[in-house]
């Protein structure tokens, strides 16, 4: 017998709960066959088979809480692959059920208030008689007119910890946000001149992302609070830039780490991202790739958002929300233009990031994305 453990889990998770099985007692798995998902804080881990064989025990059934190496069930290695049972012939029980039963035939027609098609089935005069016969079901049969149904649905792992996480974000720090707008029209200029080469040099297209990735890196190495967390009554600086992106997904919102953001090209930001919005997708971001970050970008522009106020995303001191992209009526040298503008907003912890120092990092930030040029060049 092979035993199908929970794996090691970070120092962080302590626990996980059993959210599904892929296979049942008496089926065959193959080696490497998912045969249990386990859902944790941070993300849904896959357990496949270590040998091949028939899963014979589930020791814990679906919702159960788990601990690190608890048994989940046992893997029978030395069993054969079972025999298909061959199915019987019913052609023997057609033929008694013709015999039996009696004609009937078949009337279409149309309800007037649904205009669905609905079958009624002619039944044989004696039938019919004891139909017409039978009493009306009582007022306790009847089937209820309304349809004011609802279901309660226990939350998962990953939906309590983010609900507790947000809560404790704003429970555990002077929360407060800054808004300022920025002019794309640089960026989407130099997106549409360059988009081909950048995509057949790279292979991956360019988006809007990278540019504020880079954005926020400088920024970043200019206000170094902003970069930093409070531990206790200390307050922890760090010398590199690990941009949290915010991803969304079914089973809810993850936020991936771009490690030594400060580091990389944009190719390599696009990249990055891409790769997590597939994987997170499919389910497959590992807990290591969801811990740390020193910033958080979130971009509810993607669902049409044109304003909000987005949620520190603990230990981190600074937040900054992406927004929809409109082309707005605004003064530009005495004269009204349109222009594609965005708002920005950076939600920081203004226990240890001052006002003034809050509105000068977003002000460099959009400095920063209308003049593109000067991005790239770091000047």
């Amino acid at each position: 017998m092979k035993e199908v453990k929970v794996p090691i889990l970070p120092e962080s998770i302590s626990e996980a709960t059993v959210a599904a099985w892929h296979k049942k007692p008496g089926d065959y798995v193959e080696l490497e066959d998912v045969i249990v998902e386990i859902e944790t804080d941070k993300v849904v881990l896959e357990i496949p088979a270590e040998v091949s064989g028939v899963l014979s025990k589930i020791s814990a059934k679906e919702g159960a809480t788990v601990k690190e190496q608890q048994v989940l069930g046992l893997i029978d290695d030395d069993a054969d692959i079972p025999e298909e049972e061959p199915s019987e012939p019913e052609e023997a029980s057609e033929e008694t059920t013709n015999e039996t039963s009696e004609p009937t035939s078949q009337v279409e027609t149309e309800t007037a208030e649904t205009g669905q098609s609905t079958k009624i089935e002619k039944q044989p005069e004696k039938a019919q008689e004891e139909v017409e016969s039978s009493p009306e079901p009582t007022s306790s049969q009847a089937q209820p007119s309304s349809n004011r149904m609802e279901e309660r649905v226990p939350m998962t792992r990953i939906r309590k910890t983010i609900a507790n996480r947000l809560h404790s974000a704003t429970q555990n720090s002077a929360m407060l946000t800054t808004f300022n707008e920025v002019d794309m029209s640089e960026i989407l200029s130099m997106r549409e001149s360059y988009k081909e080469a950048f995509e057949n040099k790279y292979s991956v297209k360019l988006g809007l992302m990278s540019f504020f990735v880079k954005a926020a890196v400088e920024s970043l190495k200019k206000f170094p609070t902003v970069n930093a967390y409070i531990d206790g009554d200390d307050i922890v600086y760090h010398a590199y830039c690990d941009v949290s992106i915010a991803v969304s997904s079914e089973r809810g919102l993850v936020v991936p780490v771009l490690r030594d953001a400060h580091k990389m090209g944009m190719h390599d930001i696009e990249k990055g991202i891409v790769d997590f919005a597939v994987r997170a997708k499919d389910g497959t971001l590992g807990i290591e790739e969801m811990s740390g970050g020193t910033f958080t970008i979130s971009n509810g522009g993607v669902f049409g958002s044109l304003l909000s106020t987005p949620i520190l995303n603990s230990p981190q001191s600074a937040i900054l929300g992406m927004h929809k992209t409109q082309e707005r009526p605004v003064v530009l040298n005495g004269e009204i233009v349109i222009r594609p503008m965005m708002y920005l907003a950076l939600s920081y912890d203004h226990r240890i990031i001052d006002g003034k120092e809050a509105v000068q990092f977003l002000i460099s930030i959009k400095e920063a994305l209308e003049d593109p040029t000067r991005l790239l060049l770091k000047v």
